[in-house]
């Protein structure tokens, strides 16, 4: 697999370019955890009040995926419990940001820091234990074997083991309304597991606070990048882990549909049309 080098210029001039608050932040995770010499995969997990399970998320995480060797970067969003301190115990990088700002600008801040540590590949999972890290490999290979630049998990592929009734028909109708905008059949357009180029994540536009797997589907899919589905499981909160931080499922869904039109009529001028070769599907 050839990746382009995911940053053009030195961290210094790129933490620059970071909002204020991430500054100090993320300047001291690299001190920490210095620029270029990271493992080639790099899992970046979101997590806001998480102190429940996101130890368990990160310890599952395998060492190696799709055969490349793995590190695991949390971004604390403005958690108020001891988020940081577990998922430091159990192995992960910390980039702990005091202010909560949204789970849009958490990933955002990690996509730059797997950048800088040198990653070629970025995947995501949540923090609240809902997905199974064993299934990383799954959504990995197909950028590994270079068939595909974005792959997104597909509960509605896989297994969808929840209970919310709506949210599975929301899953269904989104895919729908994703299908439409992109011309490239999308059948789960909201699932956490996911992986990407690194490059990826600094050649789309991504200004979401808080529903950025929207805008990241579309603007890569509108940028002409490959993207792919496969099959992965979704299972309900456990009974230790913390509430959802989306709110109602009809609040949620006009949000989320709200990013998606944004990203769309944004994007769809300056980006070159997705034809249906530069499409993958697993």
């Amino acid at each position: 697999m050839t990746v382009a080098p995911a940053m053009g210029s030195s961290p210094q001039q790129e933490l620059a370019k970071l909002e204020p608050g991430e500054r100090g932040p993320a300047s001291a995770f690299l001190a920490a955890n210095p620029s270029g010499v990271g493992a080639p995969l790099a899992v970046v997990i979101p997590a806001y009040n998480e102190e429940p399970t996101v130890a368990a998320v990160v310890a599952e995480i395998p060492r190696e995926v799709a055969g490349l060797m793995t590190e695991v970067i949390v971004v604390v969003d403005g958690a108020k419990d001891a988020t940081a301190a577990q998922a430091a115990s159990a192995g992960a990088l910390v980039c702990d940001v005091p202010v909560n700002r949204g789970q849009g600008a958490a990933l955002r801040l990690g996509y730059w820091l797997a950048r800088a540590r040198g990653a070629r590949i970025i995947a995501t999972i949540d923090a609240d234990g809902q997905y199974e890290p064993e299934e990383l490999s799954r959504v990995a290979e197909p950028i590994v074997a270079g068939r595909a630049d974005f792959v997104s998990g597909s509960r509605r592929r896989g297994a969808e083991l929840t209970t919310d009734r709506i949210r599975h028909l929301g899953v269904i109708v989104f895919g729908g309304l994703f299908t439409l905008l992109v011309g490239h059949r999308v059948t789960d357009p909201a699932c956490g597991i996911r992986a990407m180029r690194s490059d990826l994540t600094a050649a789309v536009t991504l200004e979401q606070a808080q529903y950025q797997a929207s805008e990241l589907m579309i603007s890569a899919a509108l940028h002409g990048f490959r993207l792919a589905e496969v099959p992965t499981t979704m299972r309900d909160r456990g009974a230790h882990a913390t509430g959802t931080k989306k709110g109602g499922n009809f609040g949620y869904g006009l949000r989320f549909a709200r990013a998606a039109i944004h990203t769309w009529r944004r994007d769809r001028r300056a980006a070159r049309k997705l034809r249906p070769e530069n499409t993958q599907c697993s």
